[in-house]
């Protein structure tokens, strides 16, 4: 009986570490959107190929030793902010183009890049932490003789947020779906996956926090190096507008981490969406007629006295 039980326990122990290991796995190295995948899909795969085709460049930001690709499209309004679009996880600048033919007429110059373990970036995924010092890096490297505009979807919300609350260069932000806490989106992913959460989405968390951090963080992702996680907390050091646009269904992100945000930034603006999920801001043709008019009146009071 001994040597059944500790048998037992060996395969549990070993099925644990399995299921934990799967779960870091899909949380950091999300399948990749890409130019192919866009194509695959009959969509755009670069700035070039919209209905109204933008002049673009495509170039690299080398960031803690990783690549990250970036697209740099010419905008319609010389005079406008440059915006930067930052996509969620397991999304990619390729997705993020539905967003452009709107933007680029706000904007002198739209950017777009795919996130650490992203796209056709190199390194890996951690679920914004290291990525908000590579949007700030991003936006020195964009230059500030405009005024910058961050827009976030989901996790790139949070980070857009949590970089423009530690640079003076940004005038707006602008976050679609946000989040507070990591392991809230990552609970409902795999949940929406038919996974299990409960013995290894903690564990694969505070793994993560580690290798990012060289620290141990817990699953909320607090540590030393990179503060506190919250997104609210990050709202709160705003020094510029936040505006925040969620979907009165969003399975993913729930509607009240988004207001939570929005009350805690010292200028901040809420406005739910009706209709909208997670996925179909920009896709139903009423979200996306509301996200529109959100974000035109967002950039234009940019210009106002």
């Amino acid at each position: 009986m001994a040597g059944l039980f500790l048998l037992l326990a060996l395969g549990a122990l070993l099925y644990w570490l399995a299921l934990v290991s799967w779960t870091f796995r899909l949380l950091t190295r999300p399948p990749r959107q890409t130019y192919a995948s866009a194509v695959s899909k009959v969509r755009p795969g670069d700035p070039g190929e919209l209905d109204a085709p933008l002049a673009f460049e495509s170039w690299s930001l080398q960031s803690v030793g990783r690549d990250i690709k970036v697209w740099e499209i010419l905008g319609r309004a010389p005079g406008g902010p440059v915006a930067i679009v930052t996509h969620g996880w397991g999304s990619g600048k390729v997705n993020a183009l539905k967003r452009v033919p709107l933007l680029a007429g706000l904007c002198s110059r739209v950017v777009l890049w795919d996130l650490p373990g992203h796209g056709e970036s190199g390194g890996r995924c951690t679920l914004g932490l290291r990525e908000v010092d590579d949007l700030r890096a991003l936006i020195e490297r964009v230059g500030v003789e405009r005024p910058i505009v961050l827009c976030g979807s989901s996790m790139g919300a949070g980070v857009s947020i949590a970089a423009a609350a530690r640079s003076k260069a940004v005038a707006l932000v602008v976050a679609e779906a946000p989040y507070r806490l990591a392991p809230t989106p990552a609970r409902n992913v795999l949940r929406s996956r038919h996974a299990p959460t409960a013995l290894n989405l903690a564990p694969a968390l505070s793994l993560l926090g580690l290798l990012a951090s060289g620290r141990w963080t817990g699953p909320r992702l607090d540590s030393a190096r990179f503060g506190i996680f919250d997104r609210a907390a990050h709202a709160a050091g705003l020094a510029c507008p936040l505006l925040v646009l969620h979907g009165d269904s969003d399975t993913t992100c729930p509607i009240e981490d988004g207001k939570a945000i929005a009350l805690a930034a010292p200028c901040g603006r809420f406005l739910v969406i009706s209709g909208g999920t997670h996925y179909n801001l920009w896709k139903d043709a009423s979200c996306r007629a509301t996200m529109e008019r959100a974000y035109t009146d967002a950039i234009a009071d940019l210009s106002r006295p």
